[in-house]
């Protein structure tokens, strides 16, 4: 691991979260939200990735230290994220991150209930200039899409179980009609956490690598 982990203010208490810096020492923020499974090792290594393309990325600990093995346990600490506690964390993360950033527009990218509350954060912020939804899901995360302040790129699987493709779709329909720019593309054949190369079950190295060009290109794009 690249990077350490850090602690910041989040209304009144502190949040930990893991921060890698690029060899410049500082670049474009960009916030990496966990999926279910919380701040385990496979988030630790987007953000290492993200560093060694420049970036200064930050992922906040939203289970503040839990993390699950098995998908029921995942399960149940997904379903009891307190999602006040939640908006503190990310506003907390978004402004401890614009201290370490080169630009002051900041990034945010999340997979699976991450991407959905990337989504959430992006409409909390001001400072984050570019979102990027990988497959997100939250029954009880529900951003209004109105209070946007920045592009959207949405990449989901065609197989997905949970966000199946008409899903995806609506999400985008939705933020364009609330008048944001968003895009959207679905990889043909492959299943949800496509992204996760430490899920053999579900990875996919030619969508895996296919979206986070993607990624790095959005972001460089519009984080100025």
């Amino acid at each position: 691991m690249a990077g350490k982990m850090v602690e910041f203010p989040s209304n009144g208490t502190k949040t930990a979260g893991y921060l890698a810096s690029p060899a410049s020492g500082k670049g474009p923020g960009v916030l990496v939200i966990q999926e279910w499974w919380g701040l385990v090792r496979h988030v630790k290594n987007v953000a290492d990735r993200f560093a060694a393309e420049g970036f200064t990325a930050l992922a906040p600990d939203l289970y503040h230290g839990q993390t699950a093995a098995e998908p029921d346990e995942a399960g149940k600490l997904f379903m009891a994220l307190n999602i006040a506690q939640a908006e503190k964390d990310l506003r907390g993360a978004a402004k401890y991150l614009a201290g370490q950033s080169s630009t002051a527009k900041l990034g945010v990218v999340g997979f699976c209930m991450g991407g959905q509350l990337a989504l959430f954060a992006a409409t909390l912020n001001p400072s984050i200039g570019a979102c990027v939804n990988f497959y997100g899901v939250h029954p009880n995360v529900k951003p209004d899409y109105a209070k946007l302040n920045c592009p959207v790129l949405g990449l989901f699987a065609e197989k997905d179980q949970f966000v199946s493709p008409p899903i995806a779709k609506g999400v985008d329909a939705a933020i364009k009609k609330a008048g944001q720019q968003s895009e959207i593309h679905i990889y043909p054949g492959v299943d949800h956490a496509f992204f996760n190369d430490e899920r053999a079950d579900v990875y996919n190295k030619q969508a895996a690598d296919d979206a986070w060009r993607r990624t790095l290109a959005f972001f460089r794009k519009h984080l100025k």
